[in-house]
C-alpha cells in the first residue's frame, strides 16, 4: 500500500510539473523597457522537460537560445553567444523579469499568447526604397543609407539603416498615425527608431534609445537624387575608410589563441599565404554578421592557400574567462585562428599599423607578401540584402585574385 501511494504520489508530481512547463510553451509577447521607451519583445517556448528551447523573434528572423532553466516559476533563458540573459519570473500567463548583462539590464513585461505589442494602424506615406541619411558621425560619415521595404506582415515595413560600421540589422515596425516606429529585440540587444514624413519630401529619422535625447535626433534623409542636387557628400567607401602608416610593411600581429598559445604573423602557417586579418570582437553583431561569411571563405579557399585570423578584442572580465568568445566560436563553427588580442579600448595601441582604425569590424587583406593589399571596414549583413550580396561577391573576387598571384621567395617577402 505504501509503495502504491509512493508512485501515485510521483506520477502526479510528473503531471504538475508536465503542466507547469505546457504553462509556458508558446508565443509571449509584450515590451522591454529601454531609456523610458517600449521596445516590442516576441519570444517563442518549445520543447518539454529537459527540452525546453526558447528564441527571441525579429519578423522571420530567430535568435536562439543557447539554454532554458525552469524551476518552480523562475525562467532563465540563454544568449551565451553575447553574454545575456532572461531572467524572470512566470505566473498565471505573464512573464515579468530582465535582460541583459551583467551591467545593463532592462525590465520586461510579457504575455504568454498574448496581443501583438506596438500594434500599427494602416495607412501612412509610401516611404519605401533607398535613403541618405545625412550625418556627422565621430567616424567621419556624412551619410548612411536606409532602405526600406514591405514587411511580409500586413501595414507593416522593413527597413535597415547601414553605418560605415555596419548595418542596424533588421528593423521591422508600422505606422503610428504620424510617425513609422521601427525596431527590434534580438540577442544582441533593442533597437527603435521613430521616421517621419515631411512635407518637403524628406524623412526626420530618430534614434530612440540614445541615452543623450540630443544624439542621433531629428536626422534627415533624403532620396539619393534628392541629396545630389543638393550636393550632399554620400556614404563613406568602406574601402577607404581606414589605411596602413606604410603599406611596404608587412602586417604584424602576435597574440595568445585561447589555450593560450602565441600566434604570430611570422609563424610558418602564413608563409607565402593570403591572409584575412579581422578585427572584432564577440560583443559586435556586426561581427556575427561576418562571422558566417569568414568561414565560409576560410573552407572554400583555404586549399588554395587562405588564412583567416580573428583578433578579437573583448571586455576587461571577458578576457579573464572568455566564455562569450567561446560561445561565439562554437555558434558558427568557426574553424579559422581566433587570437584573443586585448580590451576594446586597446585597439590602435595593440594594432599601431592602422590608421583610422575605428571601425568594427575592420578586416585587413593581406597579399601573399604579407604586405597590405585592402582594408575594408565594417560589414553589410544580411538584414541588406543587396549591400551584403554586393559584399560578399567584392570579397570573394579579392579573395581569388590574391591567390592568383605568385608565392614570393622568402627573401623577397621579409
Amino acid at each position: 500500500m505504501k509503495l502504491f501511494a509512493s508512485l501515485f504520489l510521483v506520477a502526479v508530481s510528473a503531471v504538475a510539473q508536465g503542466s507547469k512547463q505546457g504553462a509556458i510553451v508558446g508565443p509571449w509577447v509584450g515590451d522591454a523597457t529601454v531609456h523610458g521607451q517600449q521596445v516590442p519583445v516576441r519570444l517563442e517556448i518549445t520543447g518539454s522537460g529537459n527540452g525546453l528551447q526558447a528564441a527571441l523573434l525579429n519578423g522571420p528572423e530567430r535568435s536562439p537560445a543557447s539554454g532554458v532553466s525552469y524551476v518552480g516559476n523562475h525562467l532563465v533563458v540563454t544568449f551565451n553567444y553575447y553574454a545575456r540573459t532572461l531572467d524572470a519570473t512566470v505566473a498565471d500567463g505573464h512573464l515579468t523579469g530582465t535582460f541583459g548583462t551583467i551591467a545593463t539590464r532592462y525590465p520586461v513585461s510579457l504575455s504568454l499568447h498574448g496581443a501583438a505589442a506596438g500594434a500599427v494602424g494602416a495607412g501612412g506615406q509610401d516611404i519605401h526604397g533607398d535613403w541618405e541619411v545625412e550625418v556627422k558621425s565621430s567616424k567621419g560619415e556624412s551619410a548612411w543609407q536606409l532602405r526600406i521595404e514591405p514587411a511580409a506582415q500586413s501595414n507593416q515595413v522593413k527597413a535597415v539603416i547601414q553605418r560605415i560600421d555596419g548595418d542596424t540589422g533588421a528593423l521591422y515596425g508600422g505606422w503610428t498615425g504620424h510617425e513609422y516606429v521601427i525596431g527590434h529585440f534580438t540577442a544582441a540587444g533593442p533597437a527603435l527608431y521613430s521616421v517621419a514624413p515631411q512635407t518637403d519630401g524628406t524623412l526626420l529619422v530618430s534614434n530612440m534609445l540614445r541615452a543623450d535625447v540630443n544624439e542621433q535626433q531629428n536626422l534627415v534623409a533624403r532620396r539619393p537624387a534628392q541629396a545630389r542636387a543638393a550636393a550632399l557628400p554620400g556614404m563613406t567607401d568602406p574601402t577607404q575608410q581606414t589605411t596602413v602608416k606604410d603599406p611596404s610593411a608587412r602586417f604584424a600581429f602576435s597574440f595568445p589563441d585561447l589555450s593560450g598559445k602565441l600566434v604570430s604573423n611570422t609563424d610558418p602557417q602564413f608563409d607565402g599565404k593570403v591572409v584575412i586579418v579581422a578585427i572584432g570582437g564577440s560583443w559586435c553583431p556586426n561581427c556575427h554578421d561576418e562571422a558566417p561569411m569568414l568561414e565560409s571563405l576560410y573552407k572554400q579557399f583555404h586549399n588554395r592557400g587562405l588564412e583567416i585570423v580573428n583578433l578579437s578584442f573583448e571586455e576587461a572580465d571577458q578576457l579573464k574567462d572568455p566564455t562569450r568568445l567561446r560561445a561565439f566560436i562554437e555558434k558558427y563553427g568557426l574553424t579559422y585562428t581566433v587570437l584573443v588580442a586585448g580590451e576594446t579600448e586597446q585597439l590602435n595601441e595593440k594594432i599601431p599599423q592602422g590608421v583610422n582604425l575605428n571601425c568594427w569590424p575592420t578586416s585587413f587583406f593581406l597579399g601573399r607578401d604579407g604586405r597590405v593589399r585592402e582594408v575594408h571596414a565594417g560589414f553589410a549583413g544580411p538584414a541588406n540584402p543587396p549591400a551584403h550580396e554586393a559584399l560578399v561577391k567584392e570579397v570573394t573576387e579579392l579573395v581569388e585574385r590574391l591567390l592568383e598571384e605568385p608565392v614570393p621567395t622568402q627573401s623577397a617577402s621579409r
